[in-house]
C-alpha cells in the first residue's frame, strides 16, 4: 500500500512539473507574439534636449518605421531636394508599406521624402538609400556614422526602412535625439508636418495622405512618424509646439500609442514652460586686457537662452560668471573667453559661452606704457 501511495505521489508531482513548464512556455510564447519586450517612452524639449519625463528610455528596442526619421535626415544632409532619382529595380516591390514605385520611373528626392514620411514607403526608403549611398549597405553605413556623431549609445541600423532585424534597434532616448536633430532642418520639419500632398507627374502622379493623426488631432501637433511591425509593436514619435516650447515624444511598443503620446505631451506642456534664463544683454563686467591699446574689453553672450522649467524650479536658480583665460592683446571679436553657469539647487543646469565683442590691438613697443606693464610684474 505504501508503495502504491508513493508511486501515485510521484506521478502527481511529475504531472504538476510538466504542467507548470508547459504553462510558463505558453506565457513566454504569448508574450513574444504580442511584442515580447518591455515598452519605453520619453518626452524631451527639442532645443535643449532636457528630459521632461521618461520610462525605460535607454532600453534597446526595435523601432519599425520610425527608423525613417534617420533615413530622411541622412538624405537631406547628402542630397539636394530637386535632384532626380531614377527608380532602381531593387526598390520595386519591397515588403510592407509602399507607394508602389515602378522600375525606371523618375521622381525627385523631395517627392520620395514625402513618400517616405507621409506614407511610410519602404520602397521610397530603398530608392533613396541606393541613390544617396550607392547601395543599401552604403547608406546604412552613413546612418550609423550619423548615430555615432550624435553620441548615441543604444542604436544600430541594418536597413533604411525598419523591417525587423535582430541587430536593428534604438532606444527611446536615442530616437528622441535623432528626431530633435532632424527637426532643426526646415525641410524635414515642413515634410513631417504636411497632412497631404501630390507628388510626381502624369503616370507617376500620386496623392499622399499622412498617417500621423497627431497632426490633425492634437493642438500644436507638427510631426513626426508612426511605425509598426509584429516584433516592434506600435511605435510613434510625436512632436508638438505650444507657447514657444517644441517637445518630442517617443513611445516604443505601446499598444495605445496615440493616447499614450497625447497624455505624455499634455503632462509636459502643463508642467513646463520655456523660461528666458539669460538675456543677450546679461551684464558681465568688462575684462582687463594685458598689453592692449585699450585697457578693458567688452564681453557678452551671443544670444538669449531659453530653457524648459517647472514653476517651482524658477525660484531656485543661481548664476555664476567664469572667465577662463587671461586676455592678452591682440584679442579678436568672436573669441570665446568664458561662460555663464546656471544652476538649479546646486546642480549645473546649463552653461552658455561668453565671447569677446571687440578687436583690441597690441600696444606698440614704442609706447612707454608697454614697458611699464613688464616693470610692474
Amino acid at each position: 500500500m505504501n508503495k502504491t501511495v508513493k508511486f501515485l505521489s510521484l506521478v502527481i508531482a511529475f504531472t504538476a512539473i510538466i504542467s507548470t513548464c508547459f504553462y510558463s512556455g505558453a506565457n513566454r510564447t504569448a508574450a513574444f507574439a504580442s511584442g515580447g519586450v518591455k515598452s519605453s517612452s520619453i518626452v524631451i524639449e527639442s532645443t535643449t534636449k532636457r528630459i521632461l519625463s521618461s520610462q525605460n528610455h535607454n532600453a534597446r528596442l526595435p523601432m519599425a518605421s520610425t527608423t525613417k526619421i534617420m533615413t530622411a535626415l541622412v538624405v537631406l544632409e547628402n542630397a539636394k531636394l530637386d535632384e532626380t532619382v531614377e527608380i532602381n529595380s531593387s526598390a520595386v516591390g519591397v515588403e510592407g508599406s509602399s507607394i508602389y514605385l515602378r522600375n525606371g520611373e523618375k521622381l525627385t528626392v523631395r517627392e520620395l521624402l514625402y513618400g517616405l514620411m507621409l506614407r511610410s514607403g519602404n520602397d521610397s526608403a530603398v530608392a533613396l538609400a541606393i541613390y544617396v549611398g550607392g547601395s543599401v549597405s552604403g547608406f546604412v553605413r552613413l546612418m550609423n556614422e550619423k548615430a555615432e556623431y550624435l553620441g548615441l549609445k543604444n542604436t544600430n541600423f541594418t536597413n533604411p526602412h525598419g523591417l525587423h532585424d535582430g541587430e536593428h534597434y534604438t532606444s527611446a532616448y536615442d530616437l528622441a535625439i535623432i528626431s530633435a536633430e532632424a527637426m532643426r532642418n526646415p525641410e524635414f520639419a515642413k515634410i513631417v508636418s504636411t497632412k497631404s500632398v501630390y507628388i510626381g507627374e502624369n503616370e507617376s502622379r500620386r496623392y499622399l495622405v499622412n498617417k500621423n493623426k497627431i497632426l490633425s488631432g492634437y493642438e500644436g501637433g507638427n510631426g513626426i512618424k508612426t511605425g509598426y511591425t509584429k516584433n516592434a509593436g506600435r511605435c510613434l514619435v510625436s512632436a508638438s509646439l505650444r507657447n514657444g516650447m517644441q517637445i518630442i515624444c517617443v513611445v516604443l511598443n505601446h499598444p495605445d500609442m496615440w493616447q499614450d503620446s497625447v497624455n505624455l505631451m499634455n503632462e509636459a506642456h502643463s508642467a513646463y514652460k520655456m523660461v528666458k534664463l539669460l538675456d543677450i544683454n546679461y551684464e558681465i563686467p568688462e575684462q582687463n586686457v594685458v598689453a592692449g591699446v585699450k585697457k578693458t574689453c567688452v564681453v557678452k553672450l551671443a544670444r538669449d537662452v531659453y530653457y524648459p522649467l517647472r514653476e517651482d524650479e524658477i525660484r531656485n536658480l543661481t548664476y555664476e560668471t567664469v572667465i577662463n583665460k587671461e586676455l592678452v592683446a591682440p584679442v579678436k571679436s568672436g573669441e570665446e573667453c568664458g561662460f555663464v553657469n546656471v544652476s538649479l539647487e546646486n546642480h549645473l543646469l546649463f552653461s552658455e559661452k561668453i565671447y569677446i565683442m571687440e578687436n583690441i590691438d597690441k600696444k606698440s613697443i614704442f609706447d612707454w606704457s608697454y614697458w611699464q606693464i613688464y616693470e610692474n610684474q
